[in-house]
């Protein structure tokens, strides 16, 4: 684990709420405690920004995104910092991550997202909707985490190859759309022995390849459709292109993958879809071994929390009393208890939920003041779910780096000053 070095709380322009202005002010003063009087926290923010190197320019279609909150893995793949979650539940939309399994498709289907098109098979009476038709029919709102499967990857020591995300492939997002099973009770029912549903992507595939090698299709269990939306809006705002507009499958509870973007077929059928990416990607392969159907499929997430502040980049932590902040989920239910450790999980402390439940798949904020002296610290937390599961130490060994949810692994080394 990196070391923190930087003596500094976080810069202003990263303190987000006034809450949480107000509660980093106290490290303001054990700082001045700890023999560094002749700086202010302007001063120390002013310094360490003229240190850390410049953020990556942002993709075009992601231009509107917050460089400062964002770490760019590749023009598909951009993480949220740590320090950049703030301590409200809801992800701030210009801060939240972005991976694409293909390139977003042209901007010009976002102009008119009533004329979107989906069409629902696999029910008693098929059809297809337009968006201005569905939002006609149903309206529901949920709070679900949304997380890339990989989540967790950077973390794991053989280094499996795909983006090595470290806890900012994840945000808790609100949707807004219609229930899927409206949808289908509207269409009669699932037509007799269907026993998944599968959503198709819209985007545009690369000519000269099989189609099936490259789109984005997912199959999720059936009864997943009892709380999923066909979703137009997210955090308020109608859906982003960069984020699935006009219309995205949300499957609260399952992996990001499973949450089609541009979804422009919903099926309920008998298999899982022949694409790659069902039948031979994001399957959980012990190491070494290539992904197969026999395979279990990144589907259901389990309960996992981490670590917001201090964070890598906020630096070395003034001695005295510090707010350890995080976030937690159960994945499939909701979070019973948080507990956190500064000795590496060999004593722990019930820390505190934060803020209003907004539900089984929204995530909760915790935090836990703690008086520490000079010194290095390994800092940790582990959730415990609705049905008293508990986050595992370990990680799951697999050849994709899926699913980590190691308290192990996501632990901190920091250094008090």
């Amino acid at each position: 684990m990196p070391m923190l070095r930087k003596e500094n709380p976080l810069p202003l322009e990263q303190l987000g709420s006034p809450n949480r202005r107000h509660m980093l002010a106290g490290g303001a003063a054990a700082l001045t405690a700890a023999s560094l009087a002749g700086f202010t926290r302007s001063a120390m923010a002013q310094a360490v920004a003229s240190t850390a190197p410049a953020p990556k320019p942002l993709p075009a279609y992601v231009s509107w995104k917050k460089p400062e909150a964002m770490i760019v893995h590749s023009a598909n793949t951009l993480e949220t910092k740590r320090s950049a979650f703030g301590t409200g539940i809801i992800t701030p939309t210009d801060r939240l991550y972005i991976r694409n399994n293909l390139p977003a498709p042209d901007a010009s289907i976002v102009a008119d997202s009533d004329a979107w098109e989906i069409v629902v098979e696999g029910v008693k009476n098929p059809r297809s909707f337009k968006v201005k038709d569905l939002k006609a029919l149903d309206l529901e709102t949920v709070a679900t985490v949304l997380q890339c499967s990989g989540n967790g990857r950077g973390l794991f020591p053989n280094k499996p190859s795909g983006t090595p995300w470290q806890v900012g492939a994840a945000g808790c997002v609100v949707w807004s759309g219609v229930r899927v099973r409206t949808l289908v009770e509207m269409l009669g029912g699932v037509g007799n022995g269907l026993k998944f549903m599968t959503g198709t992507g819209g985007e545009k595939l690369p000519e000269g390849v099989d189609p099936r090698s490259v789109m984005v299709e997912r199959s999720v269990p059936v009864m997943a459709m009892e709380d999923a939306l066909l979703a137009w809006e997210m955090n308020g705002e109608p859906m982003p292109l960069a984020h699935g507009g006009p219309l995205r499958l949300i499957v609260p509870g399952y992996a990001g993958v499973n949450n089609i973007k541009y979804i422009k077929r919903l099926a309920f059928t008998a298999e899982q879809s022949d694409a790659a990416i069902q039948t031979t990607g994001y399957r959980i392969s012990p190491p070494g071994q290539k992904g197969d159907p026999s395979q279990p499929s990144v589907w259901e997430m389990g309960p996992k929390s981490w670590i917001n502040y201090p964070a890598p980049e906020t630096g070395a932590v003034p001695s005295g009393m510090v707010q350890i902040q995080g976030v937690a989920f159960g994945g499939m239910t909701g979070v019973k208890s948080v507990e956190v450790s500064v000795d590496g999980g060999k004593t722990w402390k019930r820390a505190r939920l934060v803020g209003p439940d907004l539900g089984k798949y929204a995530w909760r904020q915790f935090v836990l003041p703690v008086k520490l002296e000079p010194g290095n610290y390994t800092i940790a937390c582990a959730v415990t779910d609705a049905r008293g599961k508990r986050q595992p130490e370990g990680r799951l060994e697999n050849t994709g780096g899926y699913n980590n949810n190691s308290w192990r692994d996501h632990a901190l080394a920091i250094t008090v000053v």
